[in-house]
């Protein structure tokens, strides 16, 4: 807590102080801002998923404090989230808590305008520009996609918005609401694009685990359908190794700081997928899953379905 809540808070002021001299610093420091955000959405996450305190009162509180600052309401996240987990790479489970995909057969079954609506959201500057300021900004907001009968999501909904208000109400009165907005808004928009990007690339790969329900297996899903993202240490710190996902979702209970630790010692975790930073730009056109072949492939890649068949 302290080595993220910290280096978090100072570098805001800090951002906050440089608007006297130059905005290109005050967007400088947004970068290694929106870092420590990140590792700040770790503990909330890893709050959502039972571990960290052994308290679960003291991590539900943590977890909604944070995501007061992270505009997302906790309740909500962890029920969603938890869907996730429960259905990755199931083809019958999808659109809830995930990146929206379809098969090749499904995308031949659509309409010219559904197609270039699939198109549109698959689209990298809709995927990791657009859609986390809507995600983040708008949808937390009310949830559209949340059933009636999730009262505590709802209540936790509810509940975020009034103390955002609150924060916004706060710094209003106290910084003023532009100098507020210069910084807050660079450090949200970054962290939540890199968010979501890190997300994309530990569950959207070539060699991914898709299966209809039937044939589904979590221990599968858990170990070819999540990436090991390999990242330099200082990255991997600050996101809270949340890159060696596998791990993770083989058992969400471990802690962020032990799944280095758990993927070294079991050698079973070793036949994992590794993506390195430098492969991610790659992945970021992949948008459809091919069943014949067992992969995800890019809209480029239909005319060489086509002619195959």
């Amino acid at each position: 807590m302290l080595t993220s809540a910290i280096p978090f808070v100072i570098l805001w002021y800090s951002m906050l102080r440089s608007l006297e001299y130059s905005y290109w610093l005050t967007l400088a420091l947004a970068v290694p801002t929106a870092g420590f955000l990140i590792r700040l959405f770790i503990i909330q996450h890893d709050c959502g998923h039972g571990n960290f305190f052994k308290s679960r009162r003291v991590r539900d509180w943590v977890g909604r404090a944070i995501g007061t600052l992270l505009l997302t309401p906790y309740d909500y996240w962890r029920k969603a989230h938890a869907y996730h987990h429960a259905h990755s790479g199931d083809l019958d489970f999808r659109g809830f808590g995930d990146v929206d995909t379809i098969t090749v057969d499904e995308y031949y079954a659509l309409t010219r305008l559904q197609r270039f609506q699939y198109r549109i959201y698959r689209h990298p500057l809709v995927l990791f520009g657009v859609g986390p300021a809507y995600q983040f900004l708008i949808k937390h907001r009310y949830p559209t996609d949340a059933p009636r009968e999730w009262t505590q999501a709802w209540r936790s909904v509810w509940w975020t918005n009034v103390a955002i208000a609150g924060v916004v109400a706060v710094m209003w009165l106290t910084i003023g609401i532009e100098n507020f907005l210069l910084v807050q808004l660079p450090v949200t928009l970054i962290g939540s694009t890199l968010g979501v990007w890190m997300f994309y690339v530990q569950h959207q790969f070539e060699e991914t685990y898709w299966h209809w329900h039937d044939g589904w297996d979590y221990y599968d899903a858990s170990l070819l359908g999540s990436s090991y993202l390999v990242l330099p240490a200082p990255l991997q710190w600050i996101t809270g190794n949340i890159g060696v996902h596998h791990v993770h979702h083989m058992s969400a209970r471990i802690p962020n700081y032990k799944l280095q630790q758990a993927h070294d010692e079991n050698e079973e975790f070793h036949v994992v997928t590794k993506v390195r930073f430098r492969d991610t730009l790659k992945l970021i056109n992949l948008s459809l899953w091919d069943e014949e072949n067992q992969q995800l492939i890019r809209f480029r890649d239909l005319k060489k379905l086509r002619k195959a068949a």
